[in-house]
């Protein structure tokens, strides 16, 4: 395939060649290698492929009817209220995760990381719909599934079982939650959680909500069997609140340990509390991606499966207001989400993989906080959606 006429990042006019799913070539403009489709670009801005790094998919009620939310202010009252509606509604969490990866495929996002709920009530129910998905998915998307543990693991008997089993049957990852502030028992939730990632030989993404000093205190156990078991590069905390919250020397000492054992940050960037900046992690040399958490479910009416608006919130959020400063903002869904989640590619480069998405926008920056229309949509090298549609096929 030959895309003829963009601009990738704002760049001057170009063309993109691809082959075997892959950027061949950026360069000006040439004929076309025989037998190649091409696109016309019409000047249009190109993005690499985006990268939804935090997402549950399988909690979703997007395309259903408006979900009334009374819940309680606690994090254990969301917990309970969810299993009690999913338990009483039978939902599908397959049928879920489909259409939302269908709507993030549309808006650009060809790599997910999705957390799926593994409990003492549904057991691997979830987990298999959303392992379907996956399957359905793979030849257009690429997608993480992260065995979760969301209503604890020592305080519901049987999870740690579940969990293995859900690896078994093929999670890419094993999560982890709030270690003091769920489970009240930081060093055996973290011996489940690192005993079956070494089991499995998988990956760690902890949801790590606790606050201060307890938060950092969790943090610095993490640190300390990352480093034990030489898991550098495999490790994941999911907003990381405490970070924002403790003192800058305190604050510094943690992040320059994450950096050395490349360990990662996901945020949704929450308007409710302090956390990790983007110049904050990137003064550190610390991976902040990004992801949108929850999409209209029964946490919240919040979220959208647009990794641009997401990014448009990261920039708020990191008071990111320079063109150049934006740029990072649409790294944390894009390039920083590829390297956090491990998904290769998200970078318009040579021997990447080929996923490009055209947008109508002057500038990244443009891009980012008008959440341009996806004009077209290319994974792994194929068409996959035009003007925000998915197309024939896809």
């Amino acid at each position: 395939m030959l895309i003829r006429n963009v601009r990738p990042l704002g760049e001057a006019a170009c063309d993109i060649l691809i082959e075997g799913g892959r950027i061949a070539a950026i360069g000006p403009s040439s004929a076309a290698p025989a037998g190649a489709d091409v696109e016309k670009g019409r000047g249009l801005l190109a993005l690499p492929g985006l990268v939804e790094g935090h997402s549950h998919l399988d909690k979703t009620l997007w395309g259903l009817g408006w979900y009334r939310n009374d819940v309680g202010p606690n994090l254990t009252d969301k917990i309970d209220n969810e299993r009690r509606y999913r338990a009483e509604t039978n939902h599908d969490a397959g049928a879920a995760s489909l259409a939302m990866a269908r709507r993030l495929l549309a808006n650009g996002t060809t790599s997910v990381r999705t957390f799926v709920d593994v409990d003492t009530d549904a057991g691997l129910k979830h987990l298999h719909g959303v392992i379907a998905t996956r399957g359905t998915m793979a030849p257009i998307q690429r997608m993480q599934v992260v065995a979760f543990p969301q209503s604890g693991i020592l305080r519901m008997p049987g999870t740690d079982r579940l969990l293995d089993e859900a690896m078994t049957a093929g999670a890419d990852v094993v999560g982890g939650l709030d270690p003091c502030g769920i489970d009240r028992d930081p060093v055996r939730h973290l011996d489940v959680v690192f005993g079956l990632a070494q089991k499995h030989g998988k990956p760690v993404d902890i949801h790590l909500h606790e606050p201060g000093e307890m938060g950092a205190f969790s943090l610095d156990l993490i640190l300390e069997r990352t480093a034990a078991l030489g898991m550098r590069g495999s490790v994941v905390i999911s907003h990381g609140f405490c970070l924002a919250m403790i003192e800058p020397a305190q604050r510094d000492a943690l992040l320059a340990r994450m950096a050395q054992w490349e360990v990662s940050i996901a945020t949704t960037a929450a308007p409710s509390r302090p956390v990790p900046t983007v110049p904050m992690c990137r003064a550190a040399g610390v991976t902040l991606f990004a992801g949108n958490d929850g999409m209209r479910d029964t946490w919240g009416p919040y979220g959208t499966p647009d990794m641009l608006e997401r990014a448009m919130i990261v920039g708020l959020r990191s008071n990111l207001r320079r063109d150049e400063e934006l740029l990072w903002a649409l790294e944390t869904v894009s390039a920083a989400g590829a390297r956090g989640c491990g998904f290769d590619g998200h970078v318009l480069e040579p021997g990447a993989r080929a996923d490009v998405v055209l947008v109508e926008a002057e500038t990244v920056a443009e891009a980012v906080v008008s959440r341009s229309p996806r004009q077209l949509v290319v994974s792994g090298g194929r068409v996959i959606a035009r003007g925000g549609s998915l197309v024939g096929g896809a």
